[in-house]
């Protein structure tokens, strides 16, 4: 069969096929981030799941995808990225069979993490593949028609994932993938040429890889559960603690093992080290907006996951668009500009949405979302050009693992600390509102734990009438409070790191005399190295 078809795939169109199935998996992994926002509320209604249980159905896949993503690269470059990005295919095609048949929180909750193991291994291939098949001087394009790609399937999973939950199951959601996984796997058989990293060894850093694990884990759950647990209980301050030794020792193993995940000198490079910052920060902002977001347009304003998922289209669709030309603008201007205007938009964006009240409606979040269009859109793909181009061809892979690792991280990170702010806020205004109401405590704090779920008018059905109304009321305005919150340091988070683009990315990418398939890595100023290193879907 491939003697067949191997007309079809010549020497001057090869980087296009093999462009095309990049695209191909990587449509599939994001299509699954979009289409789990819309699923949420039906998930958290089906499995009793609290807002708790909800952030780790995302953390658990994200932690996962981004501590291993480092490691993910490096086994590409060492042993083959083709063979990383099957094998990464075929472990996410099996871990999306197992969520669909999840029986509960937990069982949906592993089938996450182990979806985030093979996204590791699928995605920075994607990236490293596409670096060594074109040349610096296309690479934005390319880049750029990869993160178009990736919108149209944040245009598509909404919808998608709309539909099959209100007219079939949250649950068939998981199952597009399989086709899609198919699909993957018969494209790079036919157009992905196996590549390497031959200036390496074939150590692994397992040691560095485990370390970093059990500090990020330590630090997100901590963010999590810090609410319910309480900040100041022996179990935050234990898990917290853990964190910051665990992250400190991974600095140290990863000074003494041969073959590091991160390695540290690739940081000496402003526009690498800035592509770090502005990926843990984008993602940051972008997931834990389109986390609440989900809910609030569902549980709040009332509408079914399908007319949420054609709500979210004005981001997605200006996404899908603009992304291409930001990377060709990139090649151009370089990645500066974009940038910075893209993060500021993402600010506006997350400001006017922070304005909504009890009154608000969806037209008050339609320029908001197109605001975000165009700001992650402006910023994704210059993002990543200005750090593959940043390295040698050699190490994009682990340049590539990196800087996903970065946008999960900040993914993640922005889940739960917007979660932990919002739980906060809303718990406190829903505590001052039901104040000598009546209602014990312990029944505030299920109505707390319940905020914009479809388990919350149970709970309210056995409260008498009057006292019901008034905290279905503080209910509702507590979610609203809470949202606003979050929402607010978001957009501070996007504004400062717009701040820091504009100083850490530099303006256009150094000319290399002579450069063609494999660009070096250009020396920052010696203060860069000092401010050690900064997310992301």
């Amino acid at each position: 069969m491939t003697q067949r078809f191997g007309h079809l795939i010549t020497d001057e169109n090869a980087k296009w096929w093999t462009l095309a199935a990049m695209c191909f998996a990587l449509f599939m992994i994001m299509l699954d981030n979009t289409v789990m926002n819309v699923a949420l509320p039906s998930i958290q209604k089906d499995l009793g799941a609290s807002i708790s249980s909800l952030e780790w159905v995302v953390n658990g896949y994200s932690l996962s995808f981004a501590v291993l993503l480092a490691t993910g690269g490096r086994l590409g470059d060492i042993l083959g990225r083709r063979r990383m990005f099957m094998t990464g295919v075929v472990l996410f095609a099996l871990s999306s069979a197992t969520a669909g048949l999840a029986p509960s929180t937990g069982a949906l909750v592993a089938s996450r993490v182990t979806q985030g193991v093979g996204a590791a291994l699928m995605m920075p291939a994607t990236l490293s593949i596409i670096t060594n098949a074109f040349p610096p001087s296309e690479r934005g394009r390319a880049i750029g028609t990869w993160a178009g790609v990736s919108a149209l399937a944040l245009a598509l999973g909404p919808l998608l994932g709309g539909f099959l939950t209100e007219h079939v199951s949250w649950r068939a959601i998981f199952y597009l993938n399989i086709p899609v996984a198919a699909g993957a796997i018969v494209t790079a058989l036919f157009a992905v040429r196996e590549s390497r990293d031959e200036t390496v060894g074939r150590e692994i850093d397992w040691a560095g890889t485990a370390v970093l694990t059990a500090g990020l884990t330590a630090g997100v759950l901590a963010l999590i559960e810090g609410n319910s647990w309480g900040w100041g209980s022996e179990r935050i301050i234990g898990l917290i603690a853990a964190s910051i030794v665990l992250l400190l020792a991974f600095g140290w193993v990863e000074g003494r093992v041969r073959a590091p995940i991160v390695q540290f000198e690739f940081l000496r490079n402003r526009n690498f080290f800035g592509a770090l910052t502005v990926a843990f920060i984008i993602s940051f902002a972008m997931l834990g907006m389109f986390f609440f977001m989900a809910l609030y347009i569902q549980n709040i304003l009332g509408y079914s996951p399908l007319e949420a998922g054609v709500r979210f289209l004005p981001t997605t669709l200006v996404i899908m668009v603009v992304a291409p030309i930001a990377g060709r603008m990139t090649d151009r201007i370089g990645p500066r500009l974009p940038i910075v205007a893209g993060l500021t938009l993402v600010a506006a964006s997350l400001f006017l949405q922070a304005q909504i009240s009890d009154t608000s409606g969806y037209g008050s979040l339609l320029v908001p979302f197109i605001l975000m269009g165009f700001g992650i859109g402006l910023t994704m793909s210059p993002m990543s050009t200005a750090a593959m181009n940043a390295v040698d061809v050699a190490k994009s892979g682990l340049a590539s693992g990196l800087l996903s690792m970065f946008r999960m991280v900040g993914g993640t990170f922005g889940v739960a600390v917007l979660g932990a702010i919002f739980q906060g806020s809303s718990r406190d205004t829903l505590e001052s509102a039901l104040s000598g109401s009546g209602i014990p405590a312990s029944q505030v704090q299920t109505i707390s734990e319940q905020l914009g779920s479809g388990g919350l008018d149970q709970t309210l059905s056995g409260l008498p009438p009057d006292v019901a109304r008034q905290a279905g009321a503080a209910a509702h305005d507590a979610f609203i409070s809470g949202l606003t919150t979050s929402i607010g340091i978001s957009a501070a988070v996007a504004a400062g790191g717009a701040v820091l683009a504009w100083f850490l990315i530099a303006g256009r990418t150094p000319d290399r005399a002579g450069e063609t398939e494999q660009p070096g890595a250009a020396e920052a100023p010696a203060a860069v190295p000092e401010l050690a290193r900064g997310v992301a879907e």
